[in-house]
């Protein structure tokens, strides 16, 4: 029996609970928020979506002892209407409520007994997957975020409409926070096997703005994403569950640097199974450097864990 749970069911988690029923991929789906009207409706939503699927998922509303033999655990929690696309912060803008959200939630799951694989979605991903680890003192390995996965995508769709092909033909990374200090490792990208400097005429600064911009330009329209971040998670859960050995982008704990942040690993059932270190050039490594010093520096402000784990 496969079993997850979902914390958090706004537009993202909503959408990762349709996704998991819709797909069939688990028999049995815990489902949290605290604001329990809500909860309900969405379980009440795919309840009746049920009898018109080729699959059966038995629902679970608001149960934290549920998780304990639950084999993944997806955090969506957040308040999108913190972030403002007009203002420096970013993501940042989730930085207090998500704070606390994890603070309360954090010694829930703890004290439900859950042994599996948690992953996070909540912003600033990195920041608040670094905390969740904190807070719960789960091995690190067990704790990972969505982080550069889905910028990744977003660079690939976006080099891949600037060389006329698919951007699933399209592999590199995108390192770093999933946030402003985020950026491309262009000595990973290549099109077809082919570098992308051999692709002449390419501003390669413009493509990368692109990529880091990708949220704002669907927030703009509609003042949140859903689609691509469920996803993302939806996706690496499966990878879990597979023991698929997926090399992909993630924020990930790194010892170098003492925290979490983007990077290839490769994600299997143990969660984290290994990091990929790739030959980046000095300017990638100072950027890389750079970036979980920003990000660590925002975990160490936080209240930490009374009792050391």
């Amino acid at each position: 029996m496969r079993k997850y749970g979902v914390i958090g069911l706004g537009q993202v988690g909503a959408t990762v609970a349709y996704t998991l029923v819709q797909q069939g991929t688990v028999d049995e789906l815990v489902l949290i928020d605290k604001n329990e009207a809500l909860a309900t409706a969405q379980k009440l939503d795919l309840d009746d979506a049920s009898a018109r699927l080729s699959s059966t998922t038995k629902i679970i509303l608001n149960d934290y002892s549920a998780l304990a033999d639950a084999e993944v655990l997806i955090i969506a929690s957040g308040n999108i209407k913190a972030i403002d696309m007009t203002s420096s912060k970013g993501r940042f803008g989730e930085y207090d409520s998500n704070q606390a959200i994890v603070r309360d939630i954090a010694p829930k799951i703890v004290a439900s007994g859950f042994k599996g694989i948690l992953i996070d979605i909540m912003n600033p991903c990195d920041v608040m997957t670094d905390y969740l680890q904190r807070m719960t003192g789960f091995p690190r390995n067990r704790v990972f975020g969505t982080g550069t996965f889905l910028d990744t995508a977003r660079m690939q769709k976006y080099v891949g409409q600037a060389v006329h092909t698919n951007g699933k033909n399209v592999s590199g990374y995108v390192y770093g926070e999933h946030g402003n200090s985020q950026f491309v490792a262009w000595s990973t990208v290549s099109v077809n096997g082919q570098p992308i400097q051999n692709f002449e005429g390419l501003d390669l600064k413009a493509l990368e703005e692109d990529a880091r911009q990708g949220a704002f330009a669907v927030m703009a329209g509609k003042h949140y994403t859903n689609f691509a971040i469920a996803t993302c998670g939806v996706r690496l859960a499966e990878a879990v569950s597979a023991d698929a050995q997926l090399a992909c982008p993630v924020s990930a704990y790194d010892p170098e640097f003492g925290t979490y942040v983007g990077m290839p690993a490769v994600i299997g059932k143990n969660g984290i199974e290994s990091l990929i270190k790739l030959d980046l050039t000095a300017d990638e490594r100072q950027q890389l450097s750079a970036s979980a010093k920003f990000i660590k520096s925002q975990v160490d402000i936080l209240p930490q864990p009374t009792v050391k784990n």
